[in-house]
């Protein structure tokens, strides 16, 4: 089952800065396509379905990761879905976001009103302490410019980060098996063909559904994950009694 997320009133953003972050997103992804692979942020209808685990109140603390943070399109969602005594923890690599973020976290209502609750972590994922562990998981990172191995890692990282019951989500464009076909190089069609085989395989594993986001701009398909909740075994009588 695909969760549908609960809208939050919310503070509009200038079509100044909407622009401004365009803007860079695009100059990023010139730059640096390897870790970008996007021409401008998630939208507000991807950011929505990514962030739809947070919609459904658990009555306890929840930690909450986001991993490629970008100029923090998600992160708003995020915060807006941000129980009272929840955390979320935001990873970005890019030097020119984590400024970015840096500063909204001091100056955005959305993301400031929440205070230390909200952390930023400058750098790759692998810098995370590999000791924390998240009720939700909310992957942002470009997949198909990665290598197979590089998601194999990534995936079970991710894995190894949730807690009982957690739940990861995750997405990649549509379309863009065509777009390779006809323009990449046979190179690039095999490590990309590898990535898919990667992804393919850790859905049918582990993965809980899937929705199309056709709102967005690209359209794009996110992927739900849960890991099992983990009961507690019953103690035998004699140690009951004993106990």
């Amino acid at each position: 089952m695909v969760l549908s997320p609960t809208r939050t009133p919310s503070v509009r953003r200038t079509p100044a800065r909407r622009l401004a972050d365009r803007r860079l997103f695009l100059a990023e992804m010139l730059r640096t396509f390897h870790t970008t692979g996007a021409v401008t942020p998630s939208g507000r209808h991807l950011a929505d379905a990514l962030a739809a685990p947070l919609a459904q109140r658990t009555g306890r603390p929840r930690t909450v990761l986001e991993v490629g943070a970008g100029t923090g399109a998600v992160s708003r969602v995020l915060a807006d879905l941000l129980g009272p005594e929840d955390t979320l923890d935001l990873v970005e690599a890019n030097p020119r976001f984590t400024r970015l973020l840096a500063a909204d976290l001091r100056d955005d209502p959305r993301l400031a009103a929440h205070g230390d609750r909200i952390s930023l972590i400058a750098g790759p994922v692998e810098q995370l302490d590999p000791r924390a562990r998240y009720d939700v998981i909310v992957s942002g990172l470009p997949f198909a410019n990665f290598r197979p191995d590089e998601v194999s890692e990534l995936l079970g990282r991710y894995l190894a980060a949730l807690r009982p019951g957690g739940h990861l989500t995750y997405f990649g464009y549509r379309g863009t098996a065509r777009l390779r076909a006809l323009l990449g190089t046979s190179r690039s069609l095999a490590r990309h063909g590898g990535v898919t085989h990667v992804l393919d395989t850790f859905q049918q594993t582990h993965g809980a559904g899937c929705r199309t986001v056709w709102g967005n701009v690209p359209p794009a398909r996110v992927w739900h994950v849960r890991t099992p909740v983990v009961t507690p075994r019953p103690l035998p009588r004699e140690t009951a009694r004993t106990g």
